[in-house]
């Protein structure tokens, strides 16, 4: 079996990875495609560099147009030459979904979208749009079946795979905390793209720096992704305080510093789920470019974007996004989590288990999905 895969960013790199793991556990099968180190781990030599589409917001998109363009030609030129069985594509849909659209328009090869746009917050459309050139959608969460189906496509909800991630043994976060005994321990986390980074890492320092003067003795843990390490360094030497930057190839130092850490500032996106899965409290903040705030603002049809209010309906995680990202009113809700950890707890737990802890991992299902519908 030939399948051609492509992912965009870390958060598809995970899913890529887990979903190749399954298809090879599966039957015998051959990848080509796009994406970063841990699909490469799994066998996928990546044609060029899966940073060059971790890319996000329509200012930010703009002057790379010329130069996602040329590689979305070359992607379906690739696809439509290999011939495989199927072509997966995974998130990063401004630039998936162009080359699956050149592919259906040139063959009969069938296609599979892993990640259902999130067409229950904002730009509805979205899914008759992309019915026209995919065939089957892997689907993140337990609600988004019907709205895909509606729509003309197959759809699986296969689980999140954050159910299934490694956690902390106790020995790793014995280590750590024998290494920073002086608390609260707090993580810190900027994003996984550049333009969060840029955007956010200054906010997040003076947020910091509010909660040292409240907590003299915290510790505050940054773990970074392969791409941002380099300036999320850059960034934090700005920092009131010096934190603890864990690099990317320190997995077990990761997984010890969700583990131990007794309160969490984060980007939104998937990493609030990384947080529920090991009972974190979080406080969630975002901005974005000047006109991508004003375009989306207007179009969002829900009033949370995290994914643990989401997925537990309730409103239990506070965010502070676009307009409201100011470090003051983040800071109170933040040491005001420090002082109140159990109030996210049940919101967390609830997250979990409708994600699919428990079942079979979620790379193995969206294998199964794959192979099944084909």
């Amino acid at each position: 079996m030939k399948v051609f895969v492509i992912a965009g960013e870390a958060s598809g790199d995970k899913l890529g990875a887990a979903l190749m793991a399954g298809l090879k556990s599966l039957t015998d099968v051959a990848f080509d495609g796009v994406g970063g180190p841990q699909m490469q781990a799994e066998g996928l030599n990546s044609r060029f560099p899966m940073e060059e589409l971790s890319v996000m917001g329509l200012a930010e998109i703009l002057p790379k147009y010329r130069a996602l363009k040329a590689r979305v030609a070359e992607m379906a030129t690739a696809v439509l030459r290999e011939k495989p069985d199927v072509l997966i594509t995974i998130d990063s849909p401004d630039f998936c979904l162009r080359v699956a659209r050149l592919v259906k328009a040139q063959s009969s090869i069938r296609t599979v979208h892993y990640v259902a746009p999130t067409v229950w917050a904002w730009r509805a459309g979205r899914a008759q749009k992309m019915a026209r050139h995919i065939d089957h959608v892997l689907a993140l969460f337990p609600f988004e079946p019907p709205y895909m189906e509606a729509a003309g496509m197959a759809c699986d909800f296969v689980g999140h795979p954050v159910v299934a991630e490694p956690r902390a043994t106790s020995e790793e976060t014995a280590a750590l905390r024998a290494a920073f005994r002086q608390g609260p321990h707090i993580l810190v986390l900027p994003g996984s793209r550049k333009s969060e980074v840029s955007r956010l890492a200054d906010r997040f320092g003076e947020v910091v720096g509010r909660v040292a003067a409240a907590h003299p003795t915290a510790t505050f843990f940054v773990p970074t992704t392969r791409g941002v390490e380099a300036d999320v360094r850059q960034a934090v030497r700005g920092w009131p305080v010096t934190p603890v930057v864990i690099a990317p190839q320190e997995h077990g130092r990761k997984r010890a510093a969700f583990a131990l850490a007794d309160a969490a500032l984060a980007a939104s996106g998937t990493v609030s789920l990384e947080l529920a899965a090991t009972s974190t409290p979080m406080v969630v903040a975002y901005d974005m470019a000047w006109l991508s705030r004003q375009i989306i603002g207007r179009m969002l049809k829900i009033d949370t974007v995290t994914l643990v209010n989401l997925v537990s309906e309730s409103r239990a995680v506070p965010e502070f996004i676009g307009a409201a990202c100011q470090p003051a009113p983040i800071a109170e809700a933040l040491l005001h989590t420090l002082a109140n950890p159990d109030a996210q707890r049940e919101a967390m737990r609830v997250t979990m288990e409708r994600l699919g802890a428990g079942g079979d991992p979620p790379g193995l299902r969206a294998a199964r999905a794959v192979l099944d519908r084909l």
